[in-house]
């Protein structure tokens, strides 16, 4: 479920559409969590799909660390890829503000930690990367978790209204992160190895 402090707003031609914040979102608020409605489709029910489902999915879909199309059912499927993106997903299944975000900012996301399948040349942000990659997750994953960790001790402090959407079990673990009691999982975790093993 995506921030309710958001709107689908036409960006440009050449992006088409985006999510917009329409209040301050301060950084380290949960900006999307995965939920109850989301749909995951596994690789044998992507290919026993006709190909207009298959279109669909390559465009909407995110895909998780066991290789599953995931489908969000709002307007989370939206949001637009930055090189230098205000949200970053995190282990656990929901993604964080990394830094402040504006009204009328588009939320972003690096699609490099997506599982994309092929690689795609993006929008010119004046950044040394041009291009995401497949595998860009294990290149960068040491500075996302770097961005994460500087927020991350802010969930606790700043206003969560997807709060009710995120598991007790993981409250507690995110809890238990801030206070020193558990290691903040890799965002390396996410990764899916698409070659067969032996590969």
């Amino acid at each position: 479920m995506i921030h309710p402090h958001t709107e689908l707003q036409f960006i440009s031609n050449e992006i088409g559409y985006g999510v917009v914040a329409t209040h301050f979102i301060p950084a380290g608020t949960i900006t999307w969590v995965l939920d109850k409605l989301d749909r995951e489709f596994s690789p044998v029910d992507f290919q026993n799909m006709e190909p207009i489902y298959q279109n669909i999915l390559d465009t909407y879909t995110y895909r998780n660390n066991k290789g599953n199309y995931v489908l969000c059912w709002d307007n989370g499927r939206y949001v637009n890829h930055s090189f230098n993106s205000n949200c970053l997903t995190t282990a656990y299944d929901f993604e964080i503000a990394v830094r402040d975000i504006q009204p009328g900012e588009q939320l972003t996301d690096d699609y490099g930690y997506l599982n994309i399948p092929l690689p795609f040349r993006a929008l010119d942000e004046g950044t040394r990367r041009k291009v995401v990659y497949p595998d860009d997750l294990l290149k960068y994953y040491r500075i996302w978790d770097n961005k994460i960790k500087k927020v991350f001790n802010r969930i606790i402090k700043v206003d969560q209204p997807l709060r009710s959407i995120v598991p007790m079990d993981m409250w507690d673990k995110i809890e238990g992160i801030i206070n020193g009691k558990d290691q903040l999982d890799s965002i390396l975790n996410n990764f899916y190895n698409e070659k067969p093993n032996g590969d």
